[in-house]
């Protein structure tokens, strides 16, 4: 890999064996072989290189799934990369090649509400236990250790009202305890801060945001370290969690230009905060603030930060809430984010999920915003427009 992440993006998977800049979309149900010879020769190769792109079956992957993994697992700098059909497919595959029943599970409490939901309610149901956290109190992270704890699942910056958490203590209480990390990663990616590298054993990104960039596909990433792969390799084969040839080319193509794309995000909604900042309705949920914890724990792990924020908004009627949001003229309304196109959504509070340690007053509620591509000075004018709404 070049010295510089962003020449690699560039130079990285170009075919030229056919000539082309970008590879192959190879779709393909039966991997054919010319001899039985050749097929028992392929799955040689495959137990003594689990991770080297042998395959005997489609449903294993081609040669365009594996250029794909092979270019994440470079900027993840881990063992290997999993790729799955949509980010949560990462977060199910990641939790059910570790937990059986009688484990118990630790949790971050501002998680993703969908991976809320599949920990507190759907594991419930596997006998598995689920307890979550208070990510700006280690201390309850800690307490929560039993002889049973088998996974403690990190989301940095937490799902939608965007903490972070001094990272390091977390693995420092894992790894004296012996006990499996994963970290949602989706929010930095690996441009920003790689957790296999860190010492987390796994590190998700949903490939739906970032590194797609197109709002036009769905996919997620499990990144590993060795000491977690043969687990997963073989929950990955007994689910058939696997991503399609051409998803993962789209994928590809979009990674080519992660870093132009972040770092344009991240000039955009650096702007953005230096005008919403003077509004004494709106707090914002986003390292700006150079005395703010969040602020020292995001500059302690990060090295940049993306698109994504939240609003906490002061306001007596939440009419006029909805009402500012609706008025956003170059937002659009919609979930996920990642994209090229800025966003915004109200958050009610039951879409956060049943949260046991955030608190929100009656006049305060909750707005996301994703900055997207467009001129910065456009976007604040709009914004500025629909703040006027607000009482």
């Amino acid at each position: 890999m070049p010295k510089s992440f962003k020449t690699f993006l560039k130079h990285t998977a170009k075919d030229f064996h056919n000539q082309s800049v970008n590879p192959p979309v190879v779709r393909a149900s039966t991997i054919i072989f010319k001899s039985m010879k050749h097929i028992r020769r392929t799955q040689i190769k495959a137990k003594k290189n689990p991770t080297g792109g042998h395959f005997d079956y489609g449903r294993q992957g081609t040669s365009t799934t594996y250029i794909l993994q092979r270019i994440l697992t470079k900027l993840e700098e881990s063992y290997h990369v999993f790729t799955t059909p949509t980010g949560f497919g990462s977060v199910f595959l990641a939790i059910f090649s570790i937990v059986r029943p009688g484990d118990e599970i630790i949790v971050s409490d501002p998680v993703y509400s969908p991976t809320r939901i599949l920990t507190q309610d759907f594991l419930k149901q596997f006998k598995i236990k689920t307890i979550f956290y208070d990510p700006n109190n280690l201390k309850t992270l800690k307490d929560s250790i039993t002889k049973r704890t088998k996974l403690i699942f990190v989301e940095n910056p937490g799902s939608n009202s965007f903490e972070f958490q001094d990272l390091g203590k977390v693995i420092s209480i894992a790894k004296k305890n012996k006990i499996t990390t994963v970290i949602d990663n989706t929010w930095a990616t690996p441009y920003y801060f790689k957790p296999i590298k860190f010492g987390f054993d796994m590190s998700i990104v949903s490939a739906t945001k970032y590194y797609s960039g197109h709002s036009d596909v769905m996919g997620g990433s499990l990144a590993v370290n060795k000491k977690v792969f043969n687990k997963v390799k073989i929950a990955e084969k007994m689910i058939g969690l696997r991503l399609g040839p051409d998803d993962a080319y789209l994928i590809t193509r979009g990674l080519r230009t992660l870093d132009v794309r972040l770092d344009r995000h991240s000039e955009n909604a650096k702007k953005i905060t230096e005008f919403l900042s003077k509004n004494k309705k709106i707090k914002l949920l986003y390292p700006y603030k150079k005395n703010s914890s969040n602020f020292r724990m995001w500059k302690k792990y990060y090295s940049g930060a993306s698109g994504l924020m939240g609003l906490k908004i002061k306001a007596k009627n939440i009419n006029s809430v909805r009402k500012f949001v609706n008025s956003l003229k170059l937002f659009g309304y919609g979930y996920s984010w990642g994209g090229f196109e800025s966003l915004a959504l109200h958050q009610e509070f039951g879409e956060t999920g049943n949260r046991k340690f955030m608190k929100l007053a009656k006049d305060e509620h909750l707005v996301r915003l994703h900055i997207g591509l467009e001129d910065p000075s456009d976007l604040i004018a709009d914004i500025k427009q629909a703040l006027k709404h607000l009482k």
